[in-house]
């Protein structure tokens, strides 16, 4: 509530900087759910008291980067067990894959019937691979045999078209002019990857790969590069051979339980309850991978050790801001306090806290817990231990400027304000971006 609202470009900036971009079937859509959100965030600034902050950059960051990874943690714990009912909670099936060289697997369903648990068997024949232009090898010191301009090429990639533009200046050599293109390409982050490798002779090429892979039915390419009717200077797309495609995309040839099938990319979903990664390409030792789902008890040992790892992960990600964010141990020390509260009993089932609030899995005790006849009562712990985090990861997520260094400069008088519809809360830029 002390400076304006971070606009949502600017909260984009920071999560494409400093934070992974991934939405999740977890993230809020509803109207109910945002409307929710609202008026949590009135209440809050009702009663926040006014305060500045002096690193405003540094703090938007640390606000940014803690949100994300509590949103990140909220959403592994979700995909736990949903809502986090406590009768579903821990019980995810989790498929398994015979041959992790050549194909992984996921299991994303719901409820899973006999027909879905049955293993199928998967053989690869060929992966899918991006597109290549590999560009003309030309002498690395000679000077660019171009004149003095500014120069421009389209390239269109997922129907859509982006023009660059750039100037050549007396005595840039063909390598300069390559290395600038190849950093312009990389910087405007729209699919394509460029680099300069080097030839035989001290020559160079401007290699550039498209992130996606495979065609769709009707495509024969996934990006083109011209200059044909750019708004500069034209030439440099056939000087650089940029139009060059030394490689097209090409789709993963695979056999489902001895039916031919094929895809776009390497990863993709089965019927809905699988999600498959293709690694390699099957040899006549290494051939076929079988998927299906693991034993009950099996799952459950990979669903807590997820919930360690995913817990641990955020503790380290808020250790990450402790020397910029000293009120960042605060929070550290609210989340460690959570799990001294289960400790013993955590520590029965083969996750023993330590001093740090970091948990470590002893596998054989987790196991030895998972087979024991009073499993179920032994494991209710972790389930309120999983309910408390997911409590945690939703305040956290609604107002993470309580953990940022700042200096209170005056107290709302209790029971006497009023909620500002247009100043609802200075973390409510933040509410609106990609995903929301």
């Amino acid at each position: 509530m002390a400076y304006n609202a971070i606009q949502d470009n600017i909260y984009n900036y920071y999560l494409t900087a400093y934070t992974p971009k991934n939405a999740g079937k977890y993230d809020a859509h509803k109207r109910s759910e945002l409307r929710h959100i609202y008026n949590s965030m009135i209440k809050l600034n009702k009663e926040s008291p006014l305060y500045m902050i002096s690193d405003k950059r540094e703090s938007a960051r640390f606000a940014v980067g803690l949100k994300e990874n509590a949103r990140e943690l909220h959403m592994e714990l979700a995909d736990l067990g949903g809502n986090l009912d406590s009768k579903e909670l821990l019980e995810r099936k989790v498929a398994y894959s015979s041959n992790e060289d050549l194909v992984t697997a996921r299991f994303i369903g719901e409820h899973p019937s006999d027909e879905n648990t049955m293993p199928l068997d998967i053989e690869v024949q060929s992966l899918a691979s991006p597109q290549i232009n590999l560009g003309s090898f030309l002498e690395n010191g000679a000077p660019i045999a171009l004149p003095p301009d500014t120069y421009s090429f389209d390239i269109n990639i997922n129907d859509m078209n982006y023009e660059f533009q750039f100037t050549i200046r007396d005595g840039e050599t063909n390598q300069n002019i390559q290395s600038r293109l190849g950093r312009l390409i990389n910087h405007s982050r729209i699919g394509l990857k460029a680099e300069v490798i080097e030839g035989e002779n001290n020559t160079s090429s401007l290699h550039i790969e498209s992130e996606a892979t495979g065609l769709k039915p009707g495509r024969n390419k996934l990006f083109s590069i011209s200059d044909d009717k750019t708004s500069k200077a034209s030439g440099m797309v056939s000087y650089l051979g940029l139009d060059y495609i030394s490689r097209e995309a090409s789709n993963a040839m695979f056999t489902l339980n001895g039916e031919a099938r094929e895809a776009s990319s390497n990863k993709f979903t089965l019927d809905k309850f699988y999600e498959i990664q293709l690694q390699g390409v099957s040899s006549e030792e290494n051939s076929v991978a079988s998927i299906g789902l693991k034993a009950d008890y099996e799952a459950l040992a990979d669903n807590v050790a997820q919930l360690a790892g995913s817990y641990n992960s955020f503790l380290s990600a808020v250790d990450q801001f402790k020397a910029a964010q000293s009120s960042s141990g605060k929070l550290k020390g609210e989340m460690a306090g959570i799990a001294s509260l289960y400790k013993d009993n955590l520590s029965s089932i083969g996750l023993n806290v330590q001093e740090d609030g970091h948990i470590d899995v002893d596998k054989e005790a987790l196991s030895g817990a998972i087979h024991s006849g009073d499993a179920d009562d032994k494991f209710q712990v972790v389930k309120n231990f999983t309910q408390q985090i997911f409590r945690k990861t939703r305040q956290i997520s609604l107002n993470p400027m309580k953990y940022v260094d700042k200096t209170v400069v005056a107290y709302k008088n209790p029971g006497h304000n009023f909620a500002a519809p247009y100043h609802s809360s200075n973390y409510i830029g933040m509410l609106f971006n990609y995903y929301c």
